[in-house]
């Protein structure tokens, strides 16, 4: 199977809708500008460059709508862009271009030292004019000639960018990201939310994150709608697009979180938005209930950076009466729940999310041990520890990894964290297994408080007993301003054991 350039064919579709607005600069890009600018920088990429179908080119910047371009621009010559996490340091950004050899390296010029410690025998281009640089991003654009260069039609499993994992334990891996991921994803998700030329999306995710590239951006292209890209999240701003002009939005749970900390959250209009949704994390019970008696029903969702990512979405019907729940798998997606020996679990019971269908990757990029080794007979094991309940909605518990066992019982740290979370002088919690002569493995609570806020230890050991098994109660509790998170909004768990966990 086959796909075409989707750009040109909007560009010829609906050539006066805006497709990009950058909120940062107010820029606002119809289909015909995007797909002349995209066309623009192929070409110099072609003719300037020379670079060829399969070669690889790296970006290192903010979120922006110059990144879509870059994006569209590579699938139009056939190379593969290879997005940088901006906030890695430069040992960990030199892993990624000896994994990946690109020849060409375009930045922010934010990141110009960076870019310089990077470059090596790159070529190299910087978005935004630079102190010292000849020709930068839009230099390139006006020096081609504007004809309209089309994508041939590509398989539907060839790469067309590289998505890195964060790298936590050990080098990062490459997951490659093919035409046809792209694709899928939109089956799956813009159904489940009904999304059409007439909708605006926010993209708030990291483009180096696969949320920044298809929750809901390139869906929204697909469809033929607009979407919005801001340089960062700032809950000012992203309150006040989604009570204007805003009709979907997908975000991680700690966005909704500051939003709702936020002084004028209970005075805010949202009567414009139709569609909420979240993924990236947990959401806890009581942030999704704090929604909820704002009339705003999010839909709970799943994904990995393997499967494009949307695996389960929750019908907004179900949003309040399936709280927690991740939902159903989308049409072009299926599952399994297995145990450590492979079989299938009872309904009801943990076990490890298995996946498959088109739309999860092929593997990993030169790692042919590593990819054979996390598919089985094509199903990818996610890591991840669910159940399904009796009506078919998954939950997801935790992951494998973040389990720990403690006087021979599983903890599931994600299940404690609710608990924290409902404790209304708790802004932030994450709970880690420390190890225990006596049980093992016991958890130690990290907790951020809300301003103005106290309390003790002993005050949140309390409150945990009287909601939880004594044997998932923390032992210890551990105050800090913030918990570290990773560009996504994730909670860098990681840092925490190497903090705590002794």
């Amino acid at each position: 199977m086959y796909t075409f350039d989707l750009l040109a064919k909007q560009a010829d579709l609906r050539p006066n809708k805006i497709a990009l607005v950058d909120s940062n600069t107010n820029r606002e890009f119809t289909y015909a500008q995007f797909n002349e600018r995209a066309s623009r920088f192929a070409e110099f990429m072609r003719s300037e460059w020379k670079i060829q179908e399969g070669e690889r080119v790296s970006i290192l910047t903010p979120n922006g709508t110059d990144y879509f371009e870059v994006l569209y621009a590579c699938a139009k010559i056939g190379a593969i862009l290879v997005p940088l996490n901006w906030r890695l340091a430069v040992p960990e950004l030199q892993n990624i271009l000896d994994d990946s050899k690109p020849r060409a390296l375009i930045y922010d010029t934010a990141h110009a030292e960076t870019a310089k410690a990077l470059a090596g025998s790159m070529f190299t281009l910087p978005l935004t004019p630079g102190v010292r640089e000849e020709k930068n991003y839009e230099d390139a654009l006006a020096s081609a000639s504007g004809k309209t260069i089309i994508m041939p039609a590509r398989p539907l499993d060839e790469c067309w960018y590289l998505l890195y994992t964060a790298g936590t334990t050990g080098k990062p891996k490459g997951v490659i990201q093919t035409h046809g991921m792209v694709l899928y994803n939109h089956l799956n998700i813009a159904p489940a939310i009904d999304l059409t030329s007439q909708d605006t999306t926010l993209n708030l995710l990291p483009v180096f994150h696969t949320g920044g590239n298809n929750m809901y951006t390139n869906p929204t292209f697909i469809a033929g709608g607009t979407a919005i890209v801001p340089r960062a999240f700032d809950v000012v701003q992203t309150m006040n697009l989604l009570s204007t002009r805003v009709t979907a939005f997908f975000g991680v749970p700690a966005m909704y979180l500051f939003m709702s900390q936020n002084a004028d959250f209970e005075k805010t209009d949202f009567s414009h938005m139709r569609s909420w949704a979240c993924g990236g994390a947990p959401m806890p019970l009581s942030l999704l209930e704090l929604y909820e008696k704002r009339g705003i029903m999010i839909q709970q969702g799943f994904g990995m950076t393997e499967t494009g990512p949307t695996v389960f979405l929750v019908d907004e019907a179900h949003a309040v009466t399936k709280s927690g729940s991740v939902g159903k798998p989308q049409p072009w997606v299926d599952v399994r729940i297995v145990d450590q020996s492979g079989a299938n679990v009872p309904t009801g019971e943990n076990g490890e999310l298995l996946i498959k269908g088109p739309g999860v990757t092929p593997g990993y990029w030169e790692l042919p041990e590593i990819t054979k080794h996390s598919f089985e007979d094509g199903w990818l094991h996610s890591g991840d520890v669910v159940r399904c309940d009796d009506e078919g909605y998954y939950y997801i518990v935790d992951r494998w990894k973040d389990m720990f066992i403690s006087g021979g019982e599983n903890v599931y740290p994600a299940e404690v964290e609710n608990v924290l979370f409902s404790n209304p002088a708790i802004a932030e919690a994450a709970v880690i297994g420390v190890k225990d002569e006596k049980w093992g493995e016991v958890g130690c609570a990290i907790v951020a408080l809300k301003p103005n806020q106290t309390l003790t230890e002993q005050e949140v050991i309390e409150f945990c007993k009287s909601r939880l098994a004594k044997y998932k109660v923390p032992k210890s509790v551990v105050f800090i301003s913030a918990l570290p998170r990773n560009a996504a909004g994730k909670v860098l768990k990681t840092e925490l054991r190497k903090q705590y966990a002794g």
